[in-house]
């Protein structure tokens, strides 16, 4: 909205100073012909924006200028900036206007504080792209007029029609009833029920999505961090699970839980290594991850999934054998 994008100006030219129209542009997500009227819009309003020309010249404001935002102590909005280093809104297609929100809770701070903020921001560092390993956190794509359709649905109690690819299916048009986004590693998933049964669907498997007027049939509140662990409980223990027991080097233990679907047993060795009971989403889940861990990790139940690493190790052996 253009109410949005003026304030959003306003407040960058008080924290950064004078900047020029490409500059502002760039930030707001603009044509610099929509900042040069922009500007004339606000002059037009009475807020002190001047331009300086030259080659090092832009747009200012007076000095002294301040716009009003009340109703945040110093720590709620340390606590806000700190909070939108985090990249939950872009899996709800949120990015902007978190950023716009960032500007305004800056500008809101005292201003003996505002440096606070500025260092607090410069200090902590909160779910970076990449790991110690330099494994690049991959987060899906999923464009952001189909993000506010669903969001729509989701906070107006509306039902929502979705084009939807599961799996292995050939992707079909479904009417389901919104309850709630969850974002998850940077993967977001929409719950909802069909035909009054639980349903979750990935955001990034959603093809196209459509608001209706018809209301949702739902409760009026929902514990959302609850159905969350209710149907991840549900989705451990379906599908054609598979159990298998590992000996494994204690260092790797947490890599292996990050894929593993759950833990049933634990034991420590007399010589260190852990002996772990791990449940897996299907075989081909379990022999990936345990070839992954390499000789970090033997299988030793069931037999089908050491002859699948036998099996594997040797092909690899024989094509590097034959390597001149």
């Amino acid at each position: 909205m253009r109410a949005d994008r003026l304030v959003s100006l306003v407040l960058l030219l008080r924290q950064r100073g004078q900047l020029s129209a490409a500059t502002l542009a760039r930030e707001l997500e603009v044509s610099t012909r929509t900042v040069l009227r922009d500007i004339e819009a606000l002059s037009a309003a009475g807020v002190p924006v001047y331009a300086e020309r030259g080659r090092h010249g832009g747009f200012g404001l007076l000095p002294g200028f301040r716009t009003e935002l009340t109703g945040l102590s110093n720590d709620e909005a340390l606590a806000l900036v700190i909070a939108g280093s985090r990249r939950g809104a872009q899996a709800f297609g949120l990015g902007s206007a978190l950023a716009s929100a960032m500007l305004k809770v800056v500008d809101a701070l005292p201003e003996t504080h505002r440096d606070t903020a500025a260092g607090v921001a410069e200090r902590l560092l909160i779910d970076p792209e990449t790991d110690l390993l330099s494994r690049r956190v991959v987060t899906e794509e999923v464009p952001d007029t189909m993000l506010a359709e669903i969001r729509r649905a989701v906070l107006d109690g509306h039902k929502l029609r979705i084009h939807y690819a599961a799996t292995g299916r050939t992707p079909q048009w479904r009417t389901v009833d919104p309850i709630g986004l969850v974002t998850v590693r940077d993967r977001g998933y929409l719950l909802a029920t069909r035909a009054g049964a639980d349903r979750t669907y990935r955001l990034s498997r959603i093809l196209a999505a459509e608001e209706l007027d018809e209301p949702a049939q739902r409760p009026d509140r929902i514990d959302l961090d609850r159905a969350w662990q209710e149907r991840s409980t549900r989705f451990r223990a379906g599908g054609d699970q598979v159990t298998v027991l590992i000996r494994m080097d204690p260092a790797r233990r947490e890599e292996l839980l990050e894929t593993a679907l759950a833990v049933r047993a634990e034991e420590t060795d007399p010589d260190g290594r852990l002996r772990l009971e791990v449940a897996f989403q299907d075989a081909r889940h379990a022999e990936w991850a345990l070839w992954q861990l390499a000789m970090d990790a033997e299988a030793l139940a069931p037999q089908w999934l050491r002859t699948a690493l036998r099996d594997r190790a040797e092909a690899m052996a024989t094509r590097y054998r034959t390597l001149s």
